[in-house]
């Protein structure tokens, strides 16, 4: 690994430096300060800084297996316990990656660190709380698959596979992206160079950097991404038809079968509504998701919000027939400025850092089916598209569309962010599952109760084609730069910490809360071709 060139710096001045980073960059900084406060300590050799920088490229995040997505059947009775324990794994997962990113030294110092003090005591923890699960299962009569139970242990990530592209199981997860023809998915991290902590784009002003962003580790303002290689220029990319990765999130409607639409106008979340909770997968879990959502449209949405509280609710939409819940992660620019929540759980504390940006465009369009009508959605029907675990998970259950205004129809990026020409905007686009087993509004893993369409359009095994549900969100985005391997002023999804901030992780939610009559005058529109709001 290349060594910085520049003068090195006295111990004193090296603490300050970092101890005025964290200043500025809150909790999530903390994390990076004391690494490189830490690395640098002269001990008469410099060993200790190439140690501690070898240590923080060979580990740099951990990978856990999904237990919630392999649950296929949870009696009633245990929904709200296995819920519980599920958060817990994912709590216990955020803390185990805080001690990783916090002990650089410790692990350049001892090279069984990682597992003797990290992956070795979650695997226990895990495997505690997984049985937890288990015994809320049998308590109320179901059945529980004791191959879960494996899936107590974690391994780790090294930094060289934390790109688009990374590995998972061996193999490797996602596709990457042609960039002027040079593969960006297999890239180092930051061009295979340790940053450490060096000031990017400008200086320390008053407690608050001004005009760049720190380098951390693993990149990023605070310390876990995103890094230059999760960037590309999309006028460098070779166009693309597809959608979405694999089959997810094929556009449902086409030329023929119920070909109108229905908008509802729900708003920018200009009243900022937000939280780090998730109904769906954590209800009653305070900061279940760990990363900040923008709401629009049910202004009741929380952790604790029961159906009967989102049915009563206010919404934003301009139809108040129209009380769904549409909720995603926050984009945030990474250019050393704070927001609200720079100290808070689920914000700054857990790695989301910067400034929140409020899409200057929130389109919510429901389409209907190539191949034939649709059927009206049930009431409290719930549907999440994309994985925020996708970039440990695989992509699987990813389902993401990066792009900018001009390019939409000719690049959609998977594993990038993309970055536009002046004058283009950010795009996130997302089409949903829109097949439904015609019974549950929910399942066990919040996936097999809904299905995106086949190839051909087509629902398979038996469900019915509901009106497909169409997210467009438009950001008005500081263009970063390269420079040098690096990525100054980044952009990024809020993320699971260890999740890196990889664009992979886009995901979206939705609770339908549509009246009766508002859905069945959508379902007919669609139906008989018109387009309606």
């Amino acid at each position: 690994m290349g060594r910085n060139t520049r003068k090195r710096r006295s111990s004193m001045a090296t603490k300050a430096v970092a101890a005025s980073a964290a200043l500025a960059l809150g909790g999530g900084g903390l994390i990076w300060a004391n690494f490189y406060a830490s690395a640098h300590e002269p001990n008469g050799s410099g060993q200790n800084e190439t140690k501690a920088a070898n240590a923080a490229v060979q580990v740099a995040t951990i990978s856990c297996p999904d237990v919630g997505q392999k649950l296929t059947n949870v009696p009633n009775g245990a929904k709200q316990g296995v819920a519980t324990e599920l958060a817990n794994l994912d709590k216990q997962i955020t803390e185990a990656y805080a001690r990783l990113a916090s002990t650089r030294q410790a692990q350049a110092n001892d090279p069984g660190f990682v597992q003797n003090a990290i992956v070795g005591p979650l695997k226990e923890k895990r495997g505690a709380t997984i049985d937890r699960i288990r015994i809320n299962i049998q308590r109320s009569g179901g059945q529980f698959d004791n191959s879960l139970s494996q899936l107590a242990a974690c391994t780790t990530q090294a930094a060289n596979n934390t790109n688009a592209g990374q590995q998972n199981g061996g193999q490797q997860q996602g596709g990457q992206q042609q960039n002027g023809g040079q593969q960006q998915g297999g890239q180092q991290q930051n061009g295979g160079q340790q940053q450490g902590g060096q000031q990017q784009g400008g200086q320390n002003n008053g407690g608050q950097q001004n005009g760049g962003q720190q380098q951390g580790g693993n990149g990023g303002q605070g310390g876990n991404g995103p890094v230059a290689a999760d960037f590309v220029d999309i006028t460098k990319v070779q166009g693309n038809a597809q959608l979405g990765v694999g089959q997810n999130g094929l556009p449902a409607n086409g030329n023929s079968g119920s070909r109108g639409t229905f908008t509802s106008n729900c708003g920018t979340n200009a009243n900022k509504n937000h939280n780090t909770d998730n109904v769906i997968v954590a209800p009653g879990v305070s900061n279940g998701a760990h990363h900040l959502h923008d709401y629009v449209g049910n202004q009741n949405n929380n952790a604790f919000a029961s159906d009967q509280k989102l049915a009563a609710a206010g919404t934003s939409c301009q139809n108040q027939g129209d009380k769904s819940s549409y909720f995603w992660p926050v984009l945030r620019v990474q250019n050393g400025t704070q927001d609200f929540d720079q100290n808070r759980d689920g914000g700054g504390k857990e790695g989301n850092v910067g400034k929140i940006l409020k899409p200057v465009q929130a389109q919510i369009k429901f389409v209907g089916n190539k191949r034939g009508n649709v059927v009206a959605m049930p009431k409290a029907l719930r549907i999440i598209t994309g994985d925020a675990k996708a970039f440990v998970n695989g992509n699987a259950n990813a389902n993401v569309n990066w792009s900018c205004t001009g390019f939409e129809n000719k690049v959609q990026l998977e594993t990038q962010y993309p970055i536009c020409p002046q004058g283009s905007q950010v795009v996130r686009t997302t089409n949903f599952q829109s097949c439904w087993d015609g019974k549950n509004i929910d399942s066990a893993n919040h996936r097999t109760h809904v299905a995106f369409v086949q190839g051909d359009g087509t629902c398979a095994n038996g469900f019915k084609a509901i009106p497909q549900l169409q997210v467009r969100l438009v950001y008005n985005v500081p263009a970063p730069k390269l420079q040098n391997g690096k990525v100054v002023n980044a952009y990024a999804v809020d993320t699971f910490p260890e999740n890196l901030h990889k664009p992979i992780t886009d995901h979206n939610d939705f609770i339908n809360f549509f009246s009766n009559n508002l859905m069945n005058k959508m379902v007919n529109c669609i139906n008989t071709g018109k387009k309606c709001q």
